[in-house]
C-alpha cells in the first residue's frame, strides 16, 4: 500500500456532533471529505441526511479509501465513553481552547485520537470530557478549516502526499492542465 499515513502508529478518527438540517449538509460532507483525504481512519456522524453517506461512499469507490469508515450514531456520549475506555484521547476543536501549537507535541505522542468537530452549540459536558480543548486561533472560523489545519499539524504535512491504492481515479499533478488517470476496469 502506498500510504504514508497508515504506516504511522497514530490513528485518528473524527466525531461530528450536531447537525443543522439542510444548512449543514454541505459542511458535514466537507468535514467527511477532509477527514478522508487528510489521514483519518473514520468519521462518526449523527442526524445526517442519508445522501451524505451515499456521497461519501461514491467518493471512496471512485477515488479510493476503502479503509475509511463512516459510522452513523445516535448518542455522542457513547462514542466518547467507548473511545476513552479503549485508551484513546479526545481532542475537541473549539476557538476557546489552547492553541494547537501548545499541545501538538502531546497529540503526536498518542496512539489514537478522536477529533470532535461541533456544529451548533456544543454541550458543556464535551469540554469537560475532552482530554484536549484545542483552538486553531481564538477567533470565529470555519470548522472545516479547523479540522484541516489540525490534521495537517498532527501528520506534519505527510497527509498531503497520501495515495489510495484502491483508487479508480487518480489526479496527475500538472502546472497547467487537468489530468486524471482512470484505472477503472468497468
Amino acid at each position: 500500500m502506498n500510504n504514508p499515513i497508515r504506516r504511522s502508529r497514530l490513528k485518528v478518527s473524527v466525531l461530528r456532533i450536531g447537525h443543522r438540517f439542510v444548512r449543514d449538509d454541505r459542511v458535514t460532507t466537507h468535514i467527511a471529505l477532509v477527514a478522508r483525504a487528510l489521514g483519518c481512519d473514520r468519521i462518526f456522524m449523527n442526524e445526517v441526511d442519508k445522501s451524505i453517506r451515499s456521497t461519501m461512499e461514491e467518493i471512496i469507490q471512485r477515488w479510493g479509501g476503502r479503509y475509511f469508515d463512516i459510522e452513523i450514531f445516535e448518542n455522542w456520549k457513547s462514542i466518547v465513553k467507548h473511545w476513552k475506555n479503549g485508551g484513546g484521547k479526545i481532542v475537541h476543536l473549539t476557538m476557546y481552547g489552547l492553541n494547537i501549537d501548545e499541545v501538538i507535541d502531546e497529540l503526536r505522542k498518542c496512539d489514537e485520537l478522536l477529533v470532535v468537530v461541533g456544529a451548533s452549540k456544543v454541550p458543556r459536558e464535551l469540554y469537560e470530557v475532552s482530554d484536549y480543548n484545542v483552538a486553531i486561533g481564538n477567533q470565529p472560523h470555519s470548522e472545516i478549516a479547523a479540522l484541516a489545519i489540525c490534521l495537517d499539524r498532527i501528520f506534519n504535512g505527510k497527509e498531503l502526499t497520501k495515495q489510495f491504492d484502491d483508487a479508480k481515479l487518480k489526479i496527475v499533478p500538472s502546472p497547467n492542465e487537468k489530468r486524471v488517470l482512470n484505472n477503472s476496469r468497468d
